[in-house]
């Protein structure tokens, strides 16, 4: 039987989530808005064989204090809809994943940006589906309050079914294009949606052909309740933020039993982890780097990272005091829990947790790239993933490492690909085009 196979996204920010990233020796301070530095990271991923460059958004500036904010390299990035379109220009194989926010945006307006991300790559857009928590991102779109939890999640569940049917506006054969007869396409095979919901009423259809994948691959990342049921009725693929290998299995059977009791096939999602990984010539000297990053961040660069994932401002803790009692908030409620979680496990005091979260507090594997490969192996075939968002320590050398050492290591273990299997980002996920609902085969 052949062995199951690992599947690669890269998470980008576009480039790195540790903080203090962009002023390790070596790193491009300016990675996070240069064109050509990204344009060379998507490249080398290709080579690499990844399955997909996965883009975060952040739709809030403002949401940290001055001290924390001066020293962030993410304050300036690129909008993931402009950035990746350039980047299907440049490469051949790799998926285009993009962050949009269904809390700030309209269905119309998602559902033809990626239909035409999805028709310029020529089948290689992926939409990460995300609710958006943090509070200060409402206050740029005229709301004086971030949206309840529960109802965000309901608003997301209908953005789904609004952009998913205006992506099913159009037959896959509606455009004849016949110019004998002067007929462009058959009205027969447009639907209008006239959907009218909770949240929103579109007429509908969409002035885009439908794309290529049938719809874009749909991307998740909640881990509340709320987003393990979304996830288990939308998501074809899981950004799973999982830091041990028993939580992996733990969440893998959970949501995979959930679409299982929904009908739908559970080889038809893929549970991919964050996992921050740092590669040494010898596990002394990757442990040295992960040191060096750490000793990079700031204690109030932290101390803001600390706030926002506890939804709680945390600048009046006593710093070498334990973590006091959480009240809940409209955050994520999933990032709070964990946090307090990782506080606990490891009795960290506030300044400690702090330092961590100013880097990254997740699952981190750091060794040699042959120790790497191992842990990958062993997640993998404890069914605790169907493979990984890589988070690079720093670029370009950090990214540059994972593809020249740990991917070698991994193809030597007969778990991941030489060659893309298909053309399209579907076909490399293994994962079936969705029918249209309106015009069956």
């Amino acid at each position: 039987m052949a062995a199951r196979q690992l599947h690669l996204g890269a998470f980008m920010r576009p480039t790195t989530i540790h903080t203090g990233a962009w002023r390790y020796p070596g790193a491009f301070p300016d990675a996070n808005f240069n064109f050509a530095h990204l344009k060379r990271f998507a490249q080398t991923l290709e080579r690499g064989k990844f399955d997909a460059f996965f883009m975060a958004d952040h739709l809030a500036l403002l949401n940290m204090p001055m001290e924390a904010l001066k020293r962030s390299h993410t304050v300036t990035s690129f909008d993931p809809l402009t950035l990746l379109p350039a980047l299907a220009a440049v490469t051949e194989h790799i998926g285009l994943i993009a962050t949009a926010s269904t809390t700030f945006n309209d269905p119309y307006h998602i559902a033809r940006k990626f239909a035409s991300l999805d028709h310029l790559s020529g089948g290689r857009a992926g939409w990460n589906i995300v609710t958006t928590s943090n509070p200060d991102a409402a206050l740029n779109f005229g709301q004086t309050e971030q949206m309840e939890h529960g109802e965000r999640y309901r608003r997301g569940r209908e953005f789904f079914d609004v952009v998913t049917g205006l992506w099913d506006s159009w037959a896959d054969d509606a455009f004849t294009r016949d110019v004998e007869s002067g007929l462009f396409f058959d009205p027969a095979k447009l639907h209008v949606l006239d959907h009218k919901g909770e949240f929103f009423q579109v007429r509908g259809p969409l002035n885009v052909a439908r794309p290529v994948q049938g719809w874009p691959v749909i991307v998740q990342a909640g881990a509340s309740e709320a987003g393990r049921q979304l996830a288990a009725e939308t998501a074809e693929v899981i950004f799973a933020a999982t830091p041990t290998l028993e939580d992996g299995r733990s969440f893998y059977r959970d949501v995979k039993s959930r679409m299982a009791a929904l009908g739908r096939e559970p080889s038809h999602l893929k549970i991919l982890p964050g996992c921050f990984v740092v590669i040494g010539e010898t596990e002394e000297d990757a442990r040295t780097k992960r040191a060096t990053l750490d000793s990079l961040v700031y204690y109030e660069s932290g101390l803001a990272s600390l706030s926002i994932a506890l939804g709680h401002d945390a600048s009046g803790f006593d710093p070498d005091g334990s973590l006091p009692e959480i009240p809940p908030s409209n955050a994520s409620k999933s990032s709070r829990e964990r946090v307090i979680a990782l506080a606990e496990r490891e009795k960290l005091t506030v300044r400690q947790l702090a330092q961590r979260l100013g880097g990254y507090p997740g699952s981190a594997m750091v060794g040699t790239a042959e120790s790497i490969a191992d842990q990958m192996q062993q997640w993998l075939e404890a069914e605790a993933c169907d493979g990984f968002n890589i988070m690079f320590s720093h670029v370009p050398g950090g990214l540059d490492d994972f593809v020249e050492k740990v991917v070698p290591a991994l193809q030597r273990r007969g778990i991941f690909r030489r060659e893309y299997e298909g053309t399209t980002l579907r076909e490399n996920l293994g994962l079936p085009r969705p029918a249209n609902r309106f015009f069956p085969a």
